[in-house]
C-alpha cells in the first residue's frame, strides 16, 4: 500500500486500504495488479489519468517513426547512375530510414535474374560501411528486391578507450 504521498504504508486488508482512502476522499487504485501481494495507491484517479496522458503525448512526439525509402534501378545501370544511387540510399541510411532497392526486368532480361541478383549483392557491398542487409535479393513479379537497414554500431572495447 502507497499513501497519498507516496510514502509506504505497507501490507493491509482491502477493507482497511478502502477505509483508508475513504477517509482522505481520494480513490484506491491497484498500480500492479499481478504482483503478490497486489500493489495499491491512493490518489486522485482523475489526476493519475491526466498526468498519465500528458506522460504519453510527450513520449509519442519524442520518437521518429522509420520509413522506408526506395531506390530503383534497372539490370543495364551505368556506373555513375549506380554511384548516385548509391549516395542517395547512404544518405537515406543516415537519417534513419529502412531502404527497399528493386532491380527492373524488362523483357528478355527477365531471363537474366542472376545479373539483377549480382547487381544487388554489388550495391549492399558498395554502401556495407553505412546498411547491412536486412532481406537478402528476393524475385517478386518483375522486379527483384533487397531491404538495407542502418548498420549498429558497437560500443568501443573497454580496452581501447584510453588508446588514442
Amino acid at each position: 500500500m502507497i499513501g497519498s504521498n507516496n510514502e509506504q504504508l505497507g501490507i493491509m486488508s482491502i477493507q482497511a486500504a478502502m477505509a483508508a482512502a475513504e477517509e482522505k476522499n481520494l480513490d484506491l487504485v491497484k498500480i500492479a495488479p499481478h504482483a503478490v501481494p497486489p500493489v495499491c495507491r491512493i490518489c486522485d484517479y482523475g489526476k493519475l489519468r491526466f498526468e498519465q496522458a500528458k506522460k504519453d503525448k510527450e513520449a509519442k512526439k519524442n520518437q521518429h517513426a522509420v520509413e522506408v525509402k526506395e531506390v530503383r534501378f534497372g539490370v543495364n545501370i551505368d556506373t555513375h547512375d549506380f554511384e548516385v544511387k548509391a549516395r542517395n540510399a547512404v544518405r537515406f541510411l543516415k537519417e534513419g530510414n529502412k531502404v527497399k532497392v528493386s532491380v527492373r526486368f524488362r523483357g528478355r532480361e527477365l531471363s537474366h535474374t542472376s545479373l539483377g541478383n549480382d547487381l544487388l549483392l554489388r550495391f549492399a557491398e558498395s554502401i556495407s560501411d553505412y546498411g547491412v542487409v536486412e532481406k537478402a535479393p528476393k524475385m517478386e513479379g518483375r522486379s527483384m528486391t533487397m531491404f538495407l537497414a542502418k548498420k549498429v554500431e558497437k560500443p568501443a572495447s573497454k580496452k581501447n578507450k584510453g588508446e588514442k
